[in-house]
């Protein structure tokens, strides 16, 4: 887990968020703005970003690769 950025992890995590919000489909610009915003604080928060890794929002084994 740790061999990831913490700006890898917080992309990944505004990714998966802002593409699963339900107003996407309406709102896309919405969706990227969210994804812009989340990026941006979970940076800033390295530990809390942490926090959610291995969680039902994003899974520690994100980044393997798919066999």
């Amino acid at each position: 887990m740790n061999r990831f950025s913490i700006n890898q992890w917080a992309q990944a995590i505004a990714e998966r968020l802002s593409d699963e919000w339900d107003g996407k489909s309406e709102f896309s610009e919405d969706a990227e703005l969210l994804k812009e915003v989340l990026i941006k604080a979970l940076s800033a928060v390295p530990k809390e970003c942490m926090r959610l890794v291995g969680t039902g929002i994003i899974e520690e084994s994100y980044f393997e690769p798919l066999d």
